[in-house]
Protein backbone atom coordinates (compact mmCIF):
# COMPACT_ATOMS: atom_id res chain seq x y z
CA UNK A 1 0.00 0.00 0.00
CA UNK A 2 1.33 3.43 -0.96
CA UNK A 3 2.32 5.74 1.88
CA UNK A 4 0.43 8.65 0.38
CA UNK A 5 -3.14 9.41 -0.69
CA UNK A 6 -4.04 8.63 -4.30
CA UNK A 7 -7.20 10.73 -4.70
CA UNK A 8 -8.58 13.97 -3.31
CA UNK A 9 -11.08 11.96 -1.26
CA UNK A 10 -8.26 9.92 0.26
CA UNK A 11 -6.32 13.13 0.88
CA UNK A 12 -9.18 14.49 2.99
CA UNK A 13 -9.48 11.15 4.80
CA UNK A 14 -5.76 11.00 5.51
CA UNK A 15 -5.50 14.57 6.76
CA UNK A 16 -8.71 15.51 8.59
CA UNK A 17 -6.95 17.76 11.12
CA UNK A 18 -3.65 19.32 12.22
CA UNK A 19 -2.63 16.29 14.29
CA UNK A 20 -2.86 14.00 11.26
CA UNK A 21 -0.83 16.43 9.13
CA UNK A 22 1.89 16.72 11.77
CA UNK A 23 2.03 12.96 12.24
CA UNK A 24 2.51 12.43 8.51
CA UNK A 25 5.13 15.17 8.31
CA UNK A 26 7.00 13.55 11.20
CA UNK A 27 7.12 10.24 9.31
CA UNK A 28 8.42 12.00 6.22
CA UNK A 29 11.06 14.01 8.07
CA UNK A 30 12.03 11.53 10.78
CA UNK A 31 11.55 7.97 9.50
CA UNK A 32 13.69 6.71 12.41
CA UNK A 33 12.17 8.98 15.04
CA UNK A 34 12.48 12.66 16.04
CA UNK A 35 15.91 14.31 15.86
CA UNK A 36 17.04 17.64 17.26
CA UNK A 37 17.63 20.17 14.45
CA UNK A 38 20.48 21.81 16.41
CA UNK A 39 22.60 18.85 17.49
CA UNK A 40 23.04 15.18 16.48
CA UNK A 41 21.53 13.86 19.71
CA UNK A 42 19.01 11.05 19.24
CA UNK A 43 17.49 11.37 22.71
CA UNK A 44 14.37 13.50 22.37
CA UNK A 45 11.48 14.01 24.77
CA UNK A 46 7.91 14.52 23.65
CA UNK A 47 6.45 17.59 25.34
CA UNK A 48 3.00 19.13 25.08
CA UNK A 49 2.07 18.74 21.38
CA UNK A 50 3.41 19.82 19.00
CA UNK A 51 6.71 20.35 20.86
CA UNK A 52 9.73 18.11 21.43
CA UNK A 53 12.74 18.75 23.67
CA UNK A 54 16.28 17.62 22.96
CA UNK A 55 17.67 15.49 25.77
CA UNK A 56 21.17 16.81 25.10
CA UNK A 57 21.01 20.56 24.41
CA UNK A 58 17.54 21.22 25.83
CA UNK A 59 16.28 22.86 22.62
CA UNK A 60 12.50 22.84 22.12
CA UNK A 61 11.33 22.31 18.55
CA UNK A 62 8.48 21.11 16.34
CA UNK A 63 8.44 19.05 13.15
CA UNK A 64 8.13 22.21 11.03
CA UNK A 65 11.29 23.81 12.47
CA UNK A 66 13.95 24.18 9.81
CA UNK A 67 11.57 23.36 6.95
CA UNK A 68 9.67 25.36 4.37
CA UNK A 69 6.73 25.35 6.82
CA UNK A 70 8.69 26.97 9.65
CA UNK A 71 6.85 29.76 11.48
CA UNK A 72 3.71 29.36 9.41
CA UNK A 73 0.69 31.01 10.98
CA UNK A 74 -1.83 29.11 8.88
CA UNK A 75 -2.80 25.45 9.37
CA UNK A 76 -0.64 22.67 7.95
CA UNK A 77 -3.83 21.19 6.54
CA UNK A 78 -4.17 24.23 4.29
CA UNK A 79 -0.56 23.78 3.17
CA UNK A 80 -1.27 20.12 2.34
CA UNK A 81 -4.35 21.09 0.34
CA UNK A 82 -2.28 23.66 -1.55
CA UNK A 83 0.40 21.07 -2.38
CA UNK A 84 -2.28 18.68 -3.59
CA UNK A 85 -3.88 21.34 -5.74
CA UNK A 86 -0.55 22.39 -7.26
CA UNK A 87 0.55 18.89 -8.31
CA UNK A 88 -2.90 18.01 -9.66
CA UNK A 89 -3.11 20.90 -12.11
CA UNK A 90 -1.46 19.67 -15.30
CA UNK A 91 -0.68 23.11 -16.68
CA UNK A 92 0.24 24.81 -13.43
CA UNK A 93 -1.60 27.28 -11.26
CA UNK A 94 -1.70 31.00 -10.65
CA UNK A 95 -1.68 32.74 -7.30
CA UNK A 96 -5.17 34.08 -8.02
CA UNK A 97 -6.40 30.56 -8.71
CA UNK A 98 -4.93 29.27 -5.45
CA UNK A 99 -6.47 32.14 -3.52
CA UNK A 100 -9.91 31.52 -4.98
CA UNK A 101 -9.98 27.71 -4.85
CA UNK A 102 -8.45 27.27 -1.41
CA UNK A 103 -9.84 30.38 0.20
CA UNK A 104 -6.53 31.89 1.23
CA UNK A 105 -7.05 35.22 2.91
CA UNK A 106 -5.13 37.36 0.47
CA UNK A 107 -3.45 37.32 -2.92
CA UNK A 108 0.02 38.10 -1.44
CA UNK A 109 -0.26 35.02 0.79
CA UNK A 110 -1.11 32.81 -2.20
CA UNK A 111 1.74 34.37 -4.21
CA UNK A 112 4.29 33.75 -1.43
CA UNK A 113 3.14 30.18 -0.89
CA UNK A 114 3.39 29.34 -4.57
CA UNK A 115 6.89 30.79 -4.85
CA UNK A 116 7.98 28.85 -1.77
CA UNK A 117 6.65 25.64 -3.28
CA UNK A 118 8.38 26.42 -6.57
CA UNK A 119 11.67 26.65 -4.69
CA UNK A 120 10.93 23.23 -3.20
CA UNK A 121 10.64 21.83 -6.71
CA UNK A 122 14.43 21.91 -6.96
CA UNK A 123 16.14 19.08 -5.13
CA UNK A 124 19.50 19.99 -3.53
CA UNK A 125 22.33 17.85 -4.90
CA UNK A 126 20.40 16.98 -8.04
CA UNK A 127 22.20 14.81 -10.58
CA UNK A 128 23.40 16.04 -13.93
CA UNK A 129 22.16 14.88 -17.31
CA UNK A 130 24.27 12.45 -19.32
CA UNK A 131 24.33 10.62 -22.64
CA UNK A 132 23.27 12.81 -25.57
CA UNK A 133 21.81 16.24 -24.87
CA UNK A 134 20.71 19.16 -27.01
CA UNK A 135 21.51 22.70 -25.91
CA UNK A 136 20.12 25.96 -27.21
CA UNK A 137 19.00 29.37 -25.99
CA UNK A 138 15.59 30.97 -26.18
CA UNK A 139 14.33 34.46 -25.42
CA UNK A 140 11.20 34.71 -23.29
CA UNK A 141 9.11 37.77 -22.48
CA UNK A 142 9.43 41.18 -24.07
CA UNK A 143 8.38 42.12 -27.58
CA UNK A 144 11.27 41.31 -29.89
CA UNK A 145 14.58 39.48 -30.14
CA UNK A 146 17.95 41.14 -30.45
CA UNK A 147 21.50 40.44 -31.63
CA UNK A 148 22.88 37.24 -30.20
CA UNK A 149 25.29 37.67 -27.33
CA UNK A 150 24.01 41.19 -26.68
CA UNK A 151 20.62 40.38 -25.17
CA UNK A 152 17.24 41.68 -26.29
CA UNK A 153 15.19 44.59 -25.09
CA UNK A 154 12.65 43.50 -22.51
CA UNK A 155 13.51 39.80 -22.86
CA UNK A 156 15.24 37.22 -20.71
CA UNK A 157 17.62 34.64 -22.15
CA UNK A 158 17.08 31.04 -21.04
CA UNK A 159 19.36 28.09 -21.74
CA UNK A 160 17.50 24.90 -22.58
CA UNK A 161 19.14 21.50 -22.12
CA UNK A 162 17.13 18.51 -23.31
CA UNK A 163 18.27 14.93 -22.84
CA UNK A 164 17.71 12.48 -25.69
CA UNK A 165 15.64 9.39 -24.88
CA UNK A 166 15.63 7.57 -28.18
CA UNK A 167 13.58 9.74 -30.49
CA UNK A 168 11.85 11.34 -27.51
CA UNK A 169 12.75 13.96 -24.93
CA UNK A 170 14.08 12.72 -21.62
CA UNK A 171 14.69 15.03 -18.71
CA UNK A 172 15.43 18.72 -19.08
CA UNK A 173 17.19 21.57 -17.35
CA UNK A 174 16.43 25.27 -17.68
CA UNK A 175 18.42 28.28 -16.54
CA UNK A 176 18.20 32.02 -17.00
CA UNK A 177 21.55 33.29 -18.25
CA UNK A 178 22.92 36.81 -18.44
CA UNK A 179 24.10 36.51 -22.05
CA UNK A 180 25.26 34.04 -24.69
CA UNK A 181 28.96 34.43 -23.95
CA UNK A 182 31.25 31.43 -23.79
CA UNK A 183 31.83 31.68 -20.06
CA UNK A 184 28.10 31.85 -19.36
CA UNK A 185 27.13 29.01 -21.69
CA UNK A 186 29.96 26.61 -20.86
CA UNK A 187 29.66 27.27 -17.15
CA UNK A 188 25.93 26.60 -17.12
CA UNK A 189 26.27 23.43 -19.19
CA UNK A 190 29.02 22.28 -16.85
CA UNK A 191 26.72 22.51 -13.84
CA UNK A 192 24.03 20.49 -15.56
CA UNK A 193 25.61 17.91 -17.85
CA UNK A 194 28.09 15.18 -16.95
CA UNK A 195 31.51 15.47 -18.64
CA UNK A 196 31.91 12.90 -21.37
CA UNK A 197 28.37 13.46 -22.64
CA UNK A 198 27.68 14.29 -26.27
CA UNK A 199 26.39 17.86 -26.49
CA UNK A 200 24.57 18.88 -29.67
CA UNK A 201 24.67 22.62 -30.38
CA UNK A 202 24.45 25.03 -33.25
CA UNK A 203 27.51 26.79 -34.59
CA UNK A 204 27.51 29.68 -32.12
CA UNK A 205 31.06 30.42 -30.98
CA UNK A 206 29.99 30.59 -27.34
CA UNK A 207 29.90 26.78 -27.24
CA UNK A 208 33.43 26.37 -28.59
CA UNK A 209 34.91 25.80 -25.13
CA UNK A 210 32.84 22.70 -24.35
CA UNK A 211 35.41 20.23 -25.66
CA UNK A 212 38.09 21.71 -23.42
CA UNK A 213 35.86 20.86 -20.47
CA UNK A 214 35.47 17.21 -21.37
CA UNK A 215 32.36 17.26 -23.56
CA UNK A 216 31.95 15.74 -27.02
CA UNK A 217 30.45 18.62 -28.92
CA UNK A 218 28.65 18.05 -32.21
CA UNK A 219 27.64 21.06 -34.30
CA UNK A 220 24.36 20.38 -36.08
CA UNK A 221 24.01 23.76 -37.75
CA UNK A 222 26.52 26.36 -38.80
CA UNK A 223 24.31 29.44 -38.64
CA UNK A 224 23.76 31.25 -35.38
CA UNK A 225 20.34 32.85 -35.12
CA UNK A 226 18.52 32.35 -31.84
CA UNK A 227 15.30 30.38 -32.24
CA UNK A 228 16.12 28.89 -35.67
CA UNK A 229 17.71 25.49 -35.17
CA UNK A 230 17.79 21.85 -36.05
CA UNK A 231 17.72 20.78 -32.43
CA UNK A 232 14.20 19.31 -32.27
CA UNK A 233 14.16 18.39 -28.56
CA UNK A 234 15.52 21.69 -27.29
CA UNK A 235 13.31 23.60 -29.71
CA UNK A 236 10.22 21.65 -28.60
CA UNK A 237 10.93 22.38 -24.95
CA UNK A 238 11.48 26.08 -25.72
CA UNK A 239 8.17 26.24 -27.57
CA UNK A 240 6.30 24.52 -24.74
CA UNK A 241 7.91 26.82 -22.18
CA UNK A 242 6.83 29.98 -24.00
CA UNK A 243 3.33 28.62 -24.53
CA UNK A 244 3.08 27.68 -20.83
CA UNK A 245 4.21 31.11 -19.66
CA UNK A 246 1.67 32.78 -21.93
CA UNK A 247 -1.18 30.36 -21.27
CA UNK A 248 -0.97 29.77 -17.53
CA UNK A 249 0.54 33.07 -16.46
CA UNK A 250 -0.52 35.32 -19.39
CA UNK A 251 3.15 36.19 -19.85
CA UNK A 252 3.02 38.26 -16.66
CA UNK A 253 6.27 36.92 -15.22
CA UNK A 254 8.80 39.43 -13.93
CA UNK A 255 12.40 38.67 -14.85
CA UNK A 256 13.34 38.77 -11.17
CA UNK A 257 10.95 35.85 -10.54
CA UNK A 258 11.50 33.92 -13.77
CA UNK A 259 13.73 31.34 -12.09
CA UNK A 260 10.83 30.18 -9.92
CA UNK A 261 8.69 29.55 -12.98
CA UNK A 262 11.53 27.70 -14.70
CA UNK A 263 11.71 25.49 -11.62
CA UNK A 264 8.00 24.72 -11.84
CA UNK A 265 8.02 24.04 -15.57
CA UNK A 266 10.97 21.66 -15.21
CA UNK A 267 9.35 19.88 -12.27
CA UNK A 268 6.17 19.34 -14.25
CA UNK A 269 7.90 18.40 -17.51
CA UNK A 270 10.18 15.83 -15.91
CA UNK A 271 7.14 14.20 -14.31
CA UNK A 272 4.79 14.48 -17.25
CA UNK A 273 4.41 10.70 -17.57
CA UNK A 274 3.70 10.06 -13.89
CA UNK A 275 0.28 8.54 -13.33
CA UNK A 276 0.29 9.02 -9.58
CA UNK A 277 -0.61 12.47 -8.34
CA UNK A 278 -0.23 11.14 -4.81
CA UNK A 279 3.40 10.27 -5.47
CA UNK A 280 4.07 13.79 -6.76
CA UNK A 281 2.41 15.18 -3.65
CA UNK A 282 4.66 13.01 -1.47
CA UNK A 283 7.84 13.96 -3.37
CA UNK A 284 7.11 17.68 -3.24
CA UNK A 285 6.38 17.42 0.48
CA UNK A 286 9.70 15.63 1.02
CA UNK A 287 11.55 18.35 -0.85
CA UNK A 288 9.74 21.05 1.12
CA UNK A 289 11.08 19.43 4.28
CA UNK A 290 14.61 19.29 2.82
CA UNK A 291 14.55 22.87 1.57
CA UNK A 292 14.62 24.70 4.87
CA UNK A 293 12.93 28.00 5.79
CA UNK A 294 12.27 30.56 3.06
CA UNK A 295 11.96 34.16 4.18
CA UNK A 296 9.71 36.63 2.41
CA UNK A 297 12.69 38.78 1.52
CA UNK A 298 14.28 35.77 -0.18
CA UNK A 299 11.41 35.78 -2.66
CA UNK A 300 12.12 39.27 -3.92
CA UNK A 301 14.09 37.86 -6.82
CA UNK A 302 17.06 35.65 -7.44
CA UNK A 303 19.21 34.32 -10.21
CA UNK A 304 20.24 30.67 -10.08
CA UNK A 305 23.80 29.72 -10.77
CA UNK A 306 22.84 26.29 -12.05
CA UNK A 307 20.15 24.75 -14.18
CA UNK A 308 16.86 24.04 -12.49
CA UNK A 309 15.67 20.51 -12.17
CA UNK A 310 13.31 19.70 -9.38
CA UNK A 311 14.09 16.02 -9.93
CA UNK A 312 13.82 13.55 -7.08
CA UNK A 313 14.62 10.42 -9.02
CA UNK A 314 16.31 9.77 -12.34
Amino acid sequence: MADYPETVTEMHDWFPDEAACRSYLERVRWPEGPRCPRCPAAKVWRMTPPFYRCGSCGHDFTVTAGTLFANTKLPLRLWFETLWYVVNQKNGVSALGVQRVLGLGSYPTAWRWLHKLRRAMVRPGRDRLSGTVEVDEVYVGGERSGPRGRGALGKALVLVVAQADGDKIGRIRLARIANASGSELVGTVGRSVEPGSQVLTDGWEGYAGLEAHGYRRKVVRATAIVGENLLPRAHRVASLLKRWLLGTHQGAVAHSHLDYYLDEFTFRFNRRTSRSRGLLFSRLLEQAVMLGPVRCEDLAGRRHKGLRQGETHT
